[in-house]
């Protein structure tokens, strides 16, 4: 099965090319609380999206869902509306999945879920060591319908140097192995154009597919559209980006289904051994 892949975008004009292409989720981004602290002097997205983005990029799609991350769970102060009015908000401009970013207790989700009350699907962001340290509690909470590992801002509260360090020291495939334990559906960090990034995405698509991932974020190397005015110069990145990712699933599904099959096989032959013992 594709994975199920995003991209963060404001403008209408990108999110309906990157939906033509085949993006499964446009992402308007409108985290910003406590980014600034947590990220300060890396080069990453903070995109400081809007309610009023949330309505334009609901109005250009036709076929794509629309993701929006919210602010973690904090109280109305100086100017700024609480949860509850943002997730009223967020869900009344067309929002299909709420993520809730950097929490670090089982009460914050709870929350979180209490607050969309099941009015669109419910997406929590695993960002903080405390999270993992707390995730069985975490997943013991009712109404969570996806999970998301961002290796960026856990790689930094781990203090590690590189966020794909997270692949290789067996964070991400002990977290994966509890989302899959709890049958929900999960997916990790960003990937760019066949083989572009300091790790090659070809790498990074594998251990989507072993570990049983279901989505990605394309990342902002897969096609970084402020640097482009030329609406067809983003039409010719995003489609043949995506045509090259799509192909690559194929060869990777396909290696995984010789292994199903060889597992379906191993345990057929097995009963009919204890049966005939």
């Amino acid at each position: 099965m594709a994975l199920n892949l995003m991209y963060i975008t404001n403008n209408p004009d990108v999110a309906k090319i990157a939906e033509e292409s085949g993006v499964d989720r446009i992402f308007v981004d409108m985290e910003y609380i406590g980014k600034d602290e947590r990220q300060g002097g890396m080069d990453t997205v903070q995109s400081h999206h809007t309610i009023e983005d949330v309505k334009n990029i609901k109005s250009a799609l036709t076929t794509s869902e629309l993701l929006v991350r919210i602010n973690p769970i904090h109280h109305a102060h100086k100017g700024v509306i609480g949860s509850k009015e943002e997730i009223d908000a967020v869900i009344e401009a067309g929002a299909d999945v709420i993520m809730l970013p950097y929490f670090t207790t089982a009460k914050e989700v709870e929350e979180f879920i209490r607050l969309v009350d099941g009015r669109v699907r419910t997406l929590p962001l695993v960002e903080s060591k405390k999270s993992v340290e707390l995730i069985d509690d975490i997943l013991d909470v009712d109404g969570i319908d996806e999970v998301f590992i961002g290796l960026n801002d856990l790689s930094l509260d781990m203090g590690k140097k590189f966020m794909f360090e997270l692949l290789s020291d067996g964070t991400v495939e002990k977290l994966c192995l509890k989302y899959r334990m709890k049958g929900i559906p999960f997916g990790f960090g960003g990937i760019a154009a066949l083989g572009k990034g300091m790790l090659p995405s070809e790498y990074i698509i594998r251990e989507h597919y072993r570990l049983g991932s279901t989505c990605a974020i394309l990342s902002r190397s897969f096609c970084n559209a402020n640097h482009f005015t030329d609406l067809e110069a983003i039409r010719n990145i995003f489609e043949s980006g995506m045509k090259g990712i799509r192909y690559f699933e194929q060869e990777c599904e396909e290696r995984i289904a010789y292994f199903r099959d060889n597992e379906k096989v191993i345990s057929e032959k097995i009963k009919t051994i204890v049966e005939s013992m």
